[in-house]
């Protein structure tokens, strides 16, 4: 840079400011903030298939004919249980799917109009029950009322995923370490997420109950006596020995 003259010697300076800027620029587009991680597949099923908490739909069909518009009694059974499990777990309306223009859709509006008795007598008040008509798609098959409403569930899933191959083969690396095949365990999780009465179980447990007073105070008494707490049962020892063939 000797030979240089003073507007040269400027010029490349400016030149060199302007890619350093650049350089900088270009490392910030890439910066994460910390390290990179690669996804892996959990090796506890319960955590690849994990249950969640989450909400869902709860519905029942109820089929009507073309001449009868009136509902049978295990239907009545059916609409009569939706109402009870509403009044414990729902957290929507009730909606009503009733059939438009089909053959049955006069019988399906009278069987519409007995629902909405039963569900109010299950304790389901009149303005959380909505009535929604559809046009069925297929008008070969029976249009039926289909009644649903949201609802807390535990849900896990969905199932039948099959990412490897399960012999040996250059793609699965997992069958020569002896691991686990995706879609394991995930039916166990899906049938016990299915079984669960109160999602809230999964989450902290339940408050306790009042005590029997009347098993206790016969138990205290029972102990203040000095005698035997335990309860006889007579009846028992009657069930240990066959009387067949006598």
């Amino acid at each position: 840079m000797t030979n240089m003259t003073a507007a040269d010697r400027h010029r490349t300076l400016r030149h060199l400011g302007a890619l350093a800027g650049l350089s900088v620029a270009l490392g910030a587009c890439n910066y994460t903030g910390g390290e990179l991680v690669t996804a892996s597949v959990p090796d506890d099923y319960r955590l690849r298939h994990p249950i969640a908490v989450q909400e869902a739909d709860r519905s029942i069909v109820v089929f009507v004919g073309h001449a009868r518009g009136g509902l049978s009694a295990p239907q009545r059974a059916d609409v009569l249980g939706l109402a009870q499990t509403w009044v414990r777990e729902g957290t929507g309306t009730i909606v009503a799917d009733v059939p438009l223009d089909t053959p049955n859709a006069r019988a399906a509006a009278s069987a519409y109009a007995e629902i909405r008795s039963l569900l109010a007598a299950g304790g389901v008040p009149p303005r959380a029950i909505t009535m929604r008509n559809y046009h069925p798609a297929d008008p070969r098959t029976l249009a039926t009322i289909r009644l649903s409403y949201p609802r807390i569930a535990a849900v896990a899933g969905p199932c039948g995923l099959w990412p490897d191959d399960l012999g040996p083969t250059l793609l699965n690396n997992g069958y020569s370490q002896n691991k686990d095949y995706y879609n394991f365990g995930c039916a166990s999780q899906r049938d016990l997420a299915a079984m669960i009465d109160n999602p809230a179980d999964l989450e902290q447990p339940r408050s306790e109950t009042a005590a029997y007073t009347v098993r206790r105070t016969t138990a205290f008494e029972k102990y203040r006596k000095g005698e035997t707490t335990t309860t006889n049962y007579p009846e028992s020892d009657k069930a240990k020995l066959s009387d067949t063939g006598k």
